[in-house]
Formats: C-alpha cells, sequence, structure tokens
C-alpha cells in the first residue's frame, strides 16, 4: 500500500495501529485543507524515494476518536510507526526531506 492520495474515515482502530507489523504512516487530516493540499506534493515525494511504506490517511475531525487517541492538533499530522509503536511525527510539514528520513527510520530493519 504506497502513497494514499484521499483521506476516508476511520478504517482502523488505535488497537488495529498499534497491532500492525513494519512500517506505517498515519496521516491525519481532512480533503478539504489547504494545509493538507499544500503538505501533499512533498508528502507524495518523499514516498516515491523511500519505496513500499504503508500510508493510511484519515480523516479527523469532531467526534473522530482515532486522532483524538493520537492527540493530532493541527492538520496534517503524520504519524510514523515501526511494528505498532510511534518513532516520530510531523505536524505540518513543508519539505521533502523531513518526510524522507523520518520514512527511511520506520522502513530500516
Amino acid at each position: 500500500m504506497p502513497y494514499a492520495a484521499t483521506f476516508t474515515a476511520e478504517a482502523l482502530t488505535r488497537t488495529d495501529a498499534h497491532a500492525t507489523c513494519g512500517p506505517l504512516v498515519l496521516e491525519f487530516g481532512t480533503n478539504e485543507c489547504s494545509w493538507c493540499r499544500a503538505a501533499q506534493p512533498y508528502i507524495r515525494a518523499a514516498f516515491e524515494q523511500v519505496g513500499a511504506v504503508a500510508h493510511v490517511k484519515i480523516e479527523d475531525g469532531p467526534g473522530r476518536p482515532l486522532g483524538r487517541s493520537f492527540r493530532v492538533k493541527l492538520w496534517p499530522t503524520l504519524v510514523f510507526l515501526r511494528d505498532g509503536t510511534e518513532v516520530v511525527r510531523l505536524v505540518r510539514p513543508q519539505n521533502t526531506a523531513d518526510i524522507a528520513d523520518a520514512l527511511a527510520r520506520i522502513a530500516a530493519v
């Protein structure tokens, strides 16, 4: 599951996220968020550089428990997990290098 194009309603729970094996990126935001749209070229480019890392774009907002459980306050927020454990978090990333570095950290064995 490479770069995900759009945000979707929560498809997993916090328990699911913690139970994953290997690298996983959770991206919280909305399709209408201007910050989220502005970050997409950087996120897409980073995923193209690093290779196959699972990426789930989760639509966040009021009444959405997954974002609250990860204490998401600003969009987009990218949570980089390795074997269900948070390794790094980026809030409103503004360049490809930071995202690629975070991806490399979770993709490394």
